[in-house]
């Protein structure tokens, strides 16, 4: 065995120098930090925002591949942003408490409910994803996605008081929009009806208006359908056009009842 040979044939291959994995760490320990100094009230908020800037500089150091967009002016625009983001995901921690019968408590849902942390993972990374800088708020969303089971693409649009319940397996596009008051459930997909590189710049996912309940499993496609407001779409629904406002739509399995008769 040459390992000299192997070596330099690794070499050879290892041909991306943007590619620094402790982005993706550095990138996971700045989001924690930047949660629990939002919500957790032993975590002193203003000690917190001069270390929540030197990691966001080493950010910038590693991902900020445009040297037009000039990065590190972004933290200062983003840390304005901050008192309204944590004023929606209060809002969104109170439409949990307020549609789900089995919360006890708004500790709960901050604490204990995987929607939550991933609506308030994706808010935070929205607002830099916003601005010009895509690869940190992407690794944001998918360090929540990899906690909860919950995939927000930072691109999408969503309004206020959202709801996700349960959590695990929904998926929201780049280009989905949810407007106000939504609710959804687990295994719900707002996504693409054709997987193409050249729709790269298109609205490829589907608008939600408000007051729209979604149920588990269902499957919302493409960028020109509308789910009306104060829409239900039942579990299981399989959708590629709009529907207009108040519809119910429902999935009706068929029922057979095998007999000793027709049992084969």
């Amino acid at each position: 065995m040459d390992r000299s040979k192997i070596t330099r044939a690794i070499l050879e291959h290892k041909n991306n120098p943007g590619l620094k994995f402790r982005l993706k760490h550095r990138t996971e320990a700045f989001t924690d930090r930047l949660f629990l100094t939002l919500f957790d009230q032993e975590t002193p908020v203003a000690e917190n925002m001069n270390v929540l800037e030197r990691e966001f500089e080493e950010l910038v150091e590693l991902a900020c591949w445009d040297p037009d967009l000039q990065c590190k002016k972004l933290w200062d625009q983003y840390l304005d942003l901050l008192p309204d983001i944590l004023r929606r995901l209060n809002m969104d921690a109170q439409a949990i408490v307020n549609c789900d019968p089995a919360s006890l408590s708004i500790e709960e849902v901050y604490m204990a409910y995987p929607g939550f942390y991933a609506i308030a993972i994706y808010r935070l990374a929205h607002e830099l994803f916003s601005f010009g800088f895509p690869l940190v708020p992407r690794l944001m969303t998918e360090y929540a996605h990899r906690q909860t089971g919950v995939d927000i693409h930072p691109g999408a649009k969503i309004g206020d008081s959202f709801f996700i319940d349960h959590a695990t397996g929904v998926v929201i596009g780049e280009t989905a929009e949810i407007h106000n008051n939504v609710k959804v459930y687990q295994g719900v997909t707002l996504g693409a009806l054709y997987v193409a590189k050249s729709l790269q710049r298109t609205k490829r996912h589907p608008t939600i208006e408000d007051n729209v309940t979604i149920y588990a499993n269902a499957t919302i496609l493409g960028g020109s359908t509308v789910i009306g407001a104060n829409s239900v779409i039942g579990g299981n629904a399989w959708l590629t056009e709009s529907v207009p406002p108040y519809s119910k739509v429902f999935h009706s399995p068929e029922i057979v009842i095998k007999t000793r008769a027709n049992v084969e």
